[in-house]
């Protein structure tokens, strides 16, 4: 869980020494101020608001005023993307805390047209656990204005957003991941998204009911400015055929082990899961396509066949295509980040890689609802005859990693630093995260790391204000310990699950943050919930004041170190030493720092063997034995 921010701030460590800043003007993130709906309230379909994995469209048609600012404002759970007269305008809101719900302001004066323009806004509520979205009832609060008038709004004043069911995507899907919810389903027929663009004058929606009042928070960071990239080239063309399902079928925890939550929620058929059902298909030998310019010109796909692009760089965002049906079609978008001999393994990284398509003839211009990251795309066709053209990813980055340039006389180097920011942008929008795929879950200790390339790529530290905030936010949280924080949020973690050391690494963040922004009034808000933090670590402490037979999963590192973790880690306690020391430091608490170099002392008493730190010490007949593993990742807690 510290692959991607470790490694960056290693790489970065040298060149960004001699990086600069670009002088031209960047969009930075409104004040921490209290935002505030005109008139406009929560609404859903009524009683509906629990149920899982349902896409709502609402839709309102409003003048273009003569002069006047035309504002969009909106919040809701769980996802949504906005169109204005067809044409893609956002995709939110960002992330917050259990009951807290950040605002988005979006300026559409430049997406109107003369006369009637038709704003639409597709959400979608998941009502499930996961790492990546919180499971709160689904609900959208929006309205449209040109000060002073409310000219649109749900349950509010001017006109009213009419509602219905986008019932074109599938909902009894399987997870994408263990991690997130709901993988990407549709059967479409032609002008399925015209809701998107029909100028209508309905004023009532009697099937929406007002749902309870919301608290606001401001957005907080820059939103993206969803850049459309096209593939580079196209890898190859072939055909698949279908054969006998392997003796031991692949399914992982997305649908083994998704908790209480989605007991019983897909059918019993697993054959109609797309993961499923591609196990059966396999890709036949076929000569690679001339490296030539992907130009977005027409892809033939009859039934059984397949292509593959290459888009240059791992990117994440939404998959685009224009689609010209000309028989009922199955089509399956897969991708992956790498290629396995040669091509697209869907469910290599415990993913679900799959959006799946059934068209009936006609037009269509599609994109993802959700964010995937990718390099490799492939499109396979079981059923029918479609030609795809225009593919592209619209990007979901943070537009602030590339304010910080940097050139040198290495090209290495070069693409280095490059290739940093793009895993930073990618990793960084809303939130820290520890990978914008499997997870995009906003984990400890990668945040850490990830702050610091933050103040080094984009010289601000608004996202981190936003992660750590969300710390800050709730009374407690739920199905953990008293005191513990979580391991990653905001997140479900339904199961009881937590790393109580990880939660360390919020107390050495919040230190550095304190140093970068200068924001005490945050780091003062955070001191009793960082007292209970201490308060639950006390009766884990032996009598050589050391951390001993911590409960849950105690986490290190992905290797070897991981078996080393009982009875007493001692990685886990030089970090628990840091913690207590930087409290100290940031409260003005010397007992702390008094406390912190006693349990370095006898850390290096009991766990220095003369050459190099040991991983832990074993509790046998009453006695504390230290042990003989020592592991790579011991020596850095130590330094």
């Amino acid at each position: 869980m510290i692959s991607f921010a470790h490694a960056l701030r290693l790489t970065l460590a040298l060149i960004l020494g001699f990086a600069t800043f670009a002088s031209t003007p960047h969009a930075l993130a409104a004040p921490d101020a209290a935002p505030t709906f005109r008139s406009a309230k929560p609404v859903w379909l009524e009683g509906r608001e629990r149920e899982m994995n349902l896409t709502v469209g609402f839709s309102a048609t409003v003048p273009k005023p003569a002069s006047a600012t035309v504002t969009l404002r909106l919040t809701g759970v769980i996802l949504y993307r906005i169109f204005v007269n067809g044409q893609f305008a956002g995709h939110g809101p960002a992330r917050a805390a259990h009951g807290f719900y950040r605002l988005d302001e979006l300026d559409i004066t430049p997406l109107l047209h003369a006369g009637d323009n038709v704003i639409a806004i597709e959400v979608a509520g998941y009502n499930a656990n996961s790492y990546y979205l919180l499971n709160q009832p689904s609900f959208l609060q929006a309205e449209i204005v040109a000060d002073p008038k409310v000219l649109a709004s749900t349950a509010g004043a001017g006109r009213a957003f009419a509602a219905h069911v986008v019932d074109d995507r599938v909902t009894k899907t399987q997870r994408y991941s263990f991690q997130r919810p709901f993988s990407e389903v549709w059967r479409l027929t032609p002008g399925w998204d015209a809701w998107r663009t029909i100028v209508t004058t309905t004023t009532t929606t009697p099937e929406l009911a007002v749902q309870p009042t919301k608290t606001l928070l401001a957005r907080g960071v820059p939103y993206s400015r969803f850049e459309l990239k096209s593939p580079v080239r196209q890898l190859g063309v072939g055909a698949v055929e279908i054969v006998s399902p392997p003796e031991k079928i692949w399914k992982d925890r997305s649908l083994t082990k998704v908790g209480p939550t989605m007991a019983g929620y897909l059918a019993a058929d697993l054959t109609t899961i797309p993961s499923i059902e591609l196990q059966s298909v396999r890709t036949l030998p076929s000569a690679p396509v001339p490296a030539t310019a992907y130009t977005g010109a027409p892809v033939t796909l009859a039934v059984n066949s397949w292509s593959t692009f290459d888009l240059g760089v791992n990117r994440t965002g939404f998959i685009g295509a224009h689609l010209e049906v000309r028989k009922a079609t199955r089509l399956f978008f897969t991708f992956d980040e790498i290629l396995v001999d040669g091509d697209v393994n869907f469910k290599r990284n415990d993913t679900v890689n799959i959006v799946a398509y059934e068209f009936a003839p006609g037009t269509y211009d599609l994109e993802s609802f959700e964010p995937y990251t990718f390099r490799y795309l492939k499109l396979i066709v079981l059923a029918g005859d479609c030609s795809a053209s225009q593919i592209t990813l619209r990007e979901f980055t943070n537009p602030d990693a590339w304010r910080a340039q940097f050139a040198s006389a290495d090209p290495r180097l070069d693409r280095i630093f490059t290739a940093a920011q793009e895993t930073f942008s990618q990793n960084a929008v809303d939130l820290f995260m520890n990978c914008p795929s499997r997870e995009r879950a906003g984990w400890l200790c990668d945040s850490l790391f990830a702050a610091r390339v933050a103040q080094d790529l984009s010289g601000t530290h608004v996202v981190e204000k936003n992660f750590l905030k969300n710390y800050l936010l709730p009374e407690k949280f739920a199905h953990l310990p008293s005191g513990m924080l979580p391991m990653c949020y905001p997140a479900d973690h339904d199961d009881g699950i937590y790393i109580p050391n990880w939660s360390l690494w919020f107390v050495l963040q919040l230190e550095e943050y304190a140093k970068r922004s200068g924001d005490r009034a945050t780091v003062a808000a955070f001191r009793p919930r960082l007292h209970a933090l201490l308060d639950y670590f006390k009766p884990y402490e032996n009598s050589d004041g050391l951390l001993e037979k911590l409960k849950s999963w105690v986490f290190v590192e992905w290797s070897q170190a991981n078996k080393f973790t009982q009875d007493v880690s001692y990685p886990s306690n030089m970090l628990y030493a840091s913690a207590l020391a930087a409290m100290a430091r940031l409260y003005d608490e010397p007992a702390l720092a008094t406390k912190a170099e006693k349990i370095r002392d006898v850390i290096r008493k009991q766990s220095f063997d003369g050459e190099f730190f040991v991983d832990n010490a074993l509790r046998r007949d009453g006695q504390l034995q230290v042990t003989r593993n020592r592991s790579e990742v011991c020596q850095y807690f130590a330094f």
